[in-house]
């Protein structure tokens, strides 16, 4: 497949996923399981970025700008990164594919919904076959470490992310992937209790992240 070929696949790909309202329109779980508003699928492809963020899914200021992680979470996940906006919005650098593409919505507490149900069934493996090139995909949270580890992920996201160097430097045929914690500010105690993940990790992830956007 030429290179004008596989861009226009994933130009293809990403308008069939931005129309799509199997959530709204027949959600998982029956009627009272429907999204409670629009669909606004936030997701970025790319025919040539080498690393996927695999998040959990859009906020609720990510569903109203349409700007996958634009806001505090997003800021933090940058820093993490050791990037700029402009490198992390730079769709040639960064493909963006949460497990839910749409903002879930809150529970009774005021909290995120977990991802929708419909998304990574219908969608997911399509668009990873979509970008053969990728070479890191960053998994952040437990949503996205069970999908993509299955089997090989520990009890837990503390446990995985923990187990990050049995991924990262594993001998298996594919990307290479790195667990994260979410990025939000409520885990900055997670943050602190686990210092080796700043000490340990975030070197390893800068260093790789400058190589392959470079």
């Amino acid at each position: 497949m030429t290179d004008d070929q596989r861009r226009r696949e994933i130009a293809a790909l990403l308008q069939a996923v931005q129309a799509c309202r199997l959530c709204y329109e027949c959600p998982a779980g029956g009627p009272e399981k429907q999204l409670p508003h629009e669909p606004r699928p936030v997701v970025t492809l790319s025919s040539s970025a080498r690393i996927l963020i695999a998040g959990q899914a859009p906020g609720k200021r990510v569903h109203e700008t349409g700007l996958p992680f634009n806001d505090a979470s997003g800021d933090r996940l940058r820093q993490w990164l050791g990037i700029d906006r402009d490198s992390f919005y730079d769709q040639s650098r960064f493909a963006i594919v949460p497990m839910g593409f749409c903002f879930p919505g809150y529970d009774e507490h005021g909290h995120d919904l977990p991802p929708r149900r419909e998304c990574a069934p219908l969608w997911r493996e399509r668009i990873m076959q979509s970008m053969p090139q990728i070479e890191l995909i960053l998994l952040i949270g437990q949503y996205a470490q069970k999908w993509h580890l299955g089997k090989r992920r520990k009890p837990g996201m503390t446990g995985t992310v923990e187990a990050w160097r049995e991924y990262f430097f594993s001998n298996e045929a594919g990307p290479k992937m790195l667990p994260l914690p979410h990025p939000s500010w409520r885990n900055t105690g997670w943050l602190k209790k686990h210092p080796w993940f700043e000490a340990d990790v975030l070197p390893v992830l800068k260093k790789e992240v400058d190589h392959l956007i470079r």
